[in-house]
């Protein structure tokens, strides 16, 4: 493996990572191959793997860079703060990484995305103080999640996407509001609301 700060295994790791994601807008994760993303990425074949046992060890780091970005926002949702303001940067960061969400939303790649969504907030929820309440919070994670990328998925395959305002709301009242009502110190009353906006762009 590449020694940790090494500048030239950096590059070569994120070229290859930058790689992953033009295959992704092109076709599915399966029909991608190691060759494939060797080559476009000017890494000899043999070079891959000093980086990467496979390409799901490829995806799998791609995949938790992403998310890691994600769960810093939805961190937000596990305190007492506005429930909609927050879904909203959550659409702001999604928007402002559309082409690389879209593509591992809606490919192969989704299953990743989704198993590594639900640890990374797994290991946020269970970093919280434990509450006594029904779903479990581990079940309240995972439909949680599994919910949300759904949505995400969703939006972005349409051909004119509702504003992120209206996904906001629209998370919000689906998935986030209904979520955290049972949990002790997020009871419906302190959740703020906001009215419903007009259709728009995004």
């Amino acid at each position: 493996m590449p020694v940790p700060g090494d500048a030239r295994a950096a590059r070569s790791r994120a070229a290859l990572r930058n790689t992953l994601v033009a295959l992704l807008e092109q076709k599915p994760f399966e029909q991608v191959t190691i060759r494939e993303i060797a080559a476009k990425a000017k890494i000899g074949y043999a070079t891959f793997f000093r980086h990467y046992p496979s390409k799901e060890a490829l995806l799998n780091d791609l995949a938790a860079d992403q998310i890691s970005g994600l769960t810093a926002v939805t961190l937000l949702m596990l305190h007492n703060a506005d429930t909609q303001i927050t879904s909203r940067a959550l659409f702001d960061y999604v928007w402002a990484h559309k082409t690389l969400w879209a593509a591992l939303l809606t490919g192969g790649a989704a299953g990743t995305v989704k198993s590594e969504f639900i640890r990374q907030m797994r290991q946020l929820a269970a970093a919280e103080k434990p509450v006594e309440a029904w779903p479990p919070s581990d079940l309240r994670v995972a439909f949680s999640v599994a919910a949300t990328l759904e949505i995400l998925a969703w939006w972005l395959e349409q051909k004119e996407p509702a504003s992120i305002e209206q996904m906001a709301e629209t998370l919000d009242r689906l998935v986030v509001a209904p979520s955290l009502a049972d949990v002790p110190h997020l009871q419906p009353a302190t959740v703020k609301k906001t009215p419903s906006v007009r259709k728009g762009g995004c």
